[in-house]
């Protein structure tokens, strides 16, 4: 009796917890789209929208990934053998164009910023990004790498809308250009700041909609490498599937066969 009031007990806990993220959820949807309706930006509707089976995307992600984010940023459960094969690209392409000079394809994709001019730099080492899809989601990453504005106040210069205080500097301003948030109302202590719509300072060296793609092909890069296996792995489970229904099918007939004198 005791373990089944505990059960219940953790039971009902469970669906308190879920009914309040739920709620919550859906109250932060509920006033992101009543900001929107009054002319705020919506940036939490942004979707990534990536697609793990392109592999053009994901070799596009790979290269971009190399270039600016590889220097901080390590895959540590990923060997860029493994990268050049899932990815088909040819060896000498991952040797000359991806891989670090003083590294072979076998080894793991670690970052070459030390640690203590990391800490020193930064407040802390930036993180390991190989479960970060997984952790967060590919759209929270497709914010927060569209999410960056100007802000005087923070030692970097930038600030973060989804990530409110970040150490990571804008590094893809280049590409996306310096732009500034214009707020829909003076912050308020324990409550997200609502903005009204970007202004930009400088452009950058892509449009709009280049640098959305840009940071699709990362995003979608990331979420191939929190998981490297997920296509192979949901095409077999389709089958998998399908075999559990017909091995069901021929158990229930087999068990119909073997009782018919029975009942």
């Amino acid at each position: 009796m005791q373990v089944r009031s505990m059960r219940a007990g953790l039971i009902g806990v469970g669906l308190v917890l879920l009914a309040a993220s739920s709620g919550a959820a859906a109250a932060a949807e509920a006033a992101a789209a009543a900001h929107e309706g009054e002319g705020g930006l919506n940036w939490q509707a942004w979707k990534a929208g990536n697609d793990v089976k392109s592999t053009t995307s994901l070799q596009r992600g790979a290269a971009e990934f190399v270039n600016y984010c590889s220097g901080c940023h390590s895959l540590k459960y990923m060997r860029w053998s493994r990268l050049g094969t899932d990815l088909q690209i040819p060896d000498n392409v991952l040797r000359d164009e991806l891989l670090p000079p003083d590294a072979k394809s076998g080894d793991y994709m670690l970052a070459s910023f030390p640690k203590a001019d990391a800490e020193n730099w930064f407040g802390k080492q930036p993180p390991d990004l190989s479960l970060e899809v997984r952790v967060r989601g590919a759209n929270w990453i497709y914010q927060y790498l569209k999410g960056f504005y100007v802000d005087s106040s923070r030692p970097t210069g930038t600030n973060n809308l989804v990530l409110e205080g970040t150490a990571m500097p804008a590094v893809l301003s280049s590409l996306e250009g310096v732009k500034a948030a214009v707020f829909s109302r003076p912050p308020v202590s324990g409550e997200p700041r609502l903005v009204d719509h970007f202004q930009s300072v400088s452009p950058g060296s892509l449009t709009g909609e280049q640098y959305d793609a840009f940071v699709r092909d990362i995003v979608n890069f990331l979420d191939y490498a929190s998981d490297p296996s997920q296509v192979e792995r949901r095409a077999i489970g389709i089958w998998v599937v399908l075999f559990l229904l017909w091995f069901t099918a021929c158990a229930w007939m087999l068990k119909k066969e073997y009782w018919k004198d029975v009942h």
